[in-house]
């Protein structure tokens, strides 16, 4: 989710650059119709340092999934998954989908189509 004025911790110069090089991870993904776990995506990215449970990565996959889905192009984060247990998005994801109106009661249901969109979107 955007805020205005947010302290990402690092330089602004550096910020639009890290994000464009998540959201292409994440494309790439999307349109193998594949997933991406936080890890290898914290990896994918050179701009900037971020670890995988970080605020910052957070922040960024929600500006993100904002800016994809206000082109109508789905929720591009649901691509990114926990490598170990449940290999879904964050609970993070789920309340950024709610605030977008999205039903999200059934995680799983809702994830697996938005994951559908997601795909067909970029594949």
């Amino acid at each position: 989710m955007k805020r205005e004025g947010y302290d990402h911790g690092f330089p602004a110069a550096h910020w639009p650059a890290a994000k464009e090089e998540a959201r292409q991870a994440m494309s790439a993904r999307a349109r193998r119709r594949k997933l991406i776990t936080y890890s290898e995506l914290v990896a994918a990215i050179q701009a900037l340092d971020l670890e995988p449970q970080s605020p910052q990565l957070a922040h960024m996959l929600g500006e993100t999934s904002t800016d994809e889905h206000a082109a109508g192009g789905g929720m591009l984060s649901v691509v990114v998954v926990h490598k170990a247990g449940e290999q879904m998005p964050g609970s993070g994801f789920f309340e950024l989908a709610q605030s977008f109106g999205h039903d999200t009661r059934d995680r799983v249901a809702f994830w697996v189509g938005e994951l559908a969109k997601v795909h067909g979107t970029w594949a």
